[in-house]
């Protein structure tokens, strides 16, 4: 619960505060009360990304015991990984719900169809997990330009922005970015009662079964050099 805290408080702070961010692409801007509301429910489904994402090059190194001693299903450890941070994102989703009925006065129905956004995005999650785990397993230096990498992804999915405010052009270009979808459409569906645009979110949820499928198959096709690396 902290650590999105934190995060809300400090960026906040930067964009309400500093820049006096509002958000826009409706006729009338955001209060700042709501502004804190909408930046809180992108930031954790950002915090559950970068929470699994940053941590599966390390997974095969932290549970060596596990690759090298033991006989182990060792594709269960990123499963685990995600379990954890999905638990976190509950604890920060009832901070999120208790903020919406505050601000905007209660919560709209449409909030029951969180799963329907997270399941895809979970097995995205999945998909590129099992991947970096075993690519750190075999390039130890992976884990320092993660940081980066979901950082900028951070910045360029609609989490401090409407996606509405972007030029035509650009949208599908960000779109590739595997926060983009999920994090437009939980402000949709808790923030703003809309249903989600079923149309993106399919197509959304056609490429996470590929990408864990991809992920999976790469991880069980490397993990046999797993030991001799270790």
């Amino acid at each position: 619960m902290l650590t999105p805290l934190f995060m809300l408080c400090i960026y906040t702070f930067v964009f309400g505060f500093v820049f006096k961010s509002r958000w826009s692409g409706t006729d009338d801007s955001a209060s700042f009360g709501e502004f804190a509301v909408i930046l809180f429910s992108g930031l954790i489904v950002f915090q559950l990304f970068s929470e699994v994402i940053n941590r599966a090059p390390m997974l095969m190194i932290a549970n060596a015991n596990y690759v090298k001693r033991i006989v182990f299903p060792l594709e269960l450890l990123v499963p685990v990984a995600l379990g954890s941070a999905l638990f976190h994102l509950g604890v920060s989703l009832i901070v999120l719900l208790v903020a919406v009925i505050l601000v905007f006065g209660g919560i709209p129905w449409t909030a029951l169809l969180i799963p329907v956004v997270l399941l895809p995005f979970s097995l995205v999650i999945l998909g590129l997990s099992w991947f970096l785990a075993s690519l750190g397993t075999y390039v130890r230096d992976i884990g320092q330009i993660l940081g980066t990498i979901t950082m900028a992804l951070m910045f360029t999915s609609p989490i401090f922005f409407p996606a509405s405010v972007l030029p035509e052009w650009v949208r599908p270009w960000l779109a590739l970015n595997p926060l983009f979808v999920p994090v437009d459409q939980i402000h949709n569906i808790v923030v703003f009662g809309k249903l989600p645009d079923f149309a993106a979110l399919g197509l959304y949820a056609l490429l996470s079964i590929v990408i864990a499928f991809l992920g999976y198959w790469w991880f069980q096709k490397t993990r046999k050099g797993f030991a001799d690396v270790l």
